[in-house]
Protein backbone atom coordinates (compact mmCIF):
# COMPACT_ATOMS: atom_id res chain seq x y z
CA UNK A 1 0.00 0.00 0.00
CA UNK A 2 1.02 3.31 -0.85
CA UNK A 3 0.25 7.18 0.34
CA UNK A 4 1.51 10.32 -1.20
CA UNK A 5 2.18 13.18 1.43
CA UNK A 6 -0.03 15.98 0.07
CA UNK A 7 0.94 19.96 -0.20
CA UNK A 8 0.61 20.47 3.84
CA UNK A 9 2.17 17.42 4.72
CA UNK A 10 -1.41 15.47 4.93
CA UNK A 11 -1.56 11.56 3.98
CA UNK A 12 -4.56 9.76 4.03
CA UNK A 13 -4.70 5.86 5.03
CA UNK A 14 -5.42 3.38 2.96
CA UNK A 15 -9.26 2.52 3.69
CA UNK A 16 -8.21 -0.96 4.34
CA UNK A 17 -5.93 0.35 7.19
CA UNK A 18 -8.29 2.55 8.76
CA UNK A 19 -11.13 -0.52 8.79
CA UNK A 20 -8.35 -2.85 10.57
CA UNK A 21 -7.46 -0.77 13.08
CA UNK A 22 -10.63 1.15 13.63
CA UNK A 23 -9.75 4.62 12.70
CA UNK A 24 -12.49 6.75 12.46
CA UNK A 25 -12.56 10.78 12.21
CA UNK A 26 -11.02 12.31 15.43
CA UNK A 27 -8.92 9.25 16.74
CA UNK A 28 -5.81 10.07 17.78
CA UNK A 29 -2.66 8.39 16.59
CA UNK A 30 0.33 8.57 17.80
CA UNK A 31 3.84 9.21 15.91
CA UNK A 32 7.36 7.45 16.03
CA UNK A 33 10.08 7.82 14.36
CA UNK A 34 12.54 4.62 14.63
CA UNK A 35 15.49 5.02 12.41
CA UNK A 36 14.01 5.97 8.76
CA UNK A 37 10.63 4.97 9.66
CA UNK A 38 7.80 6.53 10.65
CA UNK A 39 5.47 4.66 12.98
CA UNK A 40 2.10 5.11 13.59
CA UNK A 41 0.02 3.81 16.81
CA UNK A 42 -3.81 4.45 17.50
CA UNK A 43 -3.82 5.89 20.91
CA UNK A 44 -5.58 3.57 23.33
CA UNK A 45 -5.18 6.48 26.17
CA UNK A 46 -8.48 8.51 25.57
CA UNK A 47 -10.49 4.85 25.12
CA UNK A 48 -9.60 3.63 28.60
CA UNK A 49 -10.23 7.06 30.31
CA UNK A 50 -13.91 6.38 28.70
CA UNK A 51 -14.45 3.52 30.16
CA UNK A 52 -13.05 4.46 34.26
CA UNK A 53 -16.04 4.21 36.23
CA UNK A 54 -18.55 2.17 33.34
CA UNK A 55 -18.34 -1.17 35.57
CA UNK A 56 -19.50 -2.08 39.00
CA UNK A 57 -18.19 -3.34 41.58
CA UNK A 58 -20.31 -5.59 42.75
CA UNK A 59 -20.79 -5.21 46.21
CA UNK A 60 -17.03 -4.85 47.02
CA UNK A 61 -16.13 -1.61 48.49
CA UNK A 62 -12.97 -1.12 46.54
CA UNK A 63 -11.47 -2.37 43.72
CA UNK A 64 -8.59 -3.70 46.24
CA UNK A 65 -11.25 -5.66 47.92
CA UNK A 66 -12.79 -6.86 44.54
CA UNK A 67 -9.06 -8.01 43.02
CA UNK A 68 -8.28 -9.81 46.64
CA UNK A 69 -11.71 -11.86 46.22
CA UNK A 70 -10.69 -12.61 43.41
CA UNK A 71 -6.95 -13.52 43.37
CA UNK A 72 -6.93 -13.80 46.89
CA UNK A 73 -4.43 -11.90 49.63
CA UNK A 74 -1.24 -11.08 47.88
CA UNK A 75 2.11 -11.47 49.57
CA UNK A 76 3.17 -8.27 51.19
CA UNK A 77 -0.32 -6.94 50.98
CA UNK A 78 -0.57 -4.78 54.41
CA UNK A 79 -4.22 -5.82 54.44
CA UNK A 80 -5.35 -8.23 56.75
CA UNK A 81 -8.99 -10.39 56.59
CA UNK A 82 -10.51 -10.33 59.54
CA UNK A 83 -10.11 -13.49 61.30
CA UNK A 84 -13.24 -15.89 61.43
CA UNK A 85 -14.16 -17.90 64.35
CA UNK A 86 -13.16 -20.85 65.14
CA UNK A 87 -15.84 -24.00 64.96
CA UNK A 88 -16.77 -25.87 67.21
CA UNK A 89 -17.29 -25.57 71.20
CA UNK A 90 -17.92 -21.76 71.81
CA UNK A 91 -17.28 -20.44 75.56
Amino acid sequence: MEATVAERGQITLPKAVRDALGLTKGTTLKVELDGGRIILRKNVDDALAKLRGRFKLDGFASTDDAMRAIRGHAPGDPYLPPESEPEGDAP
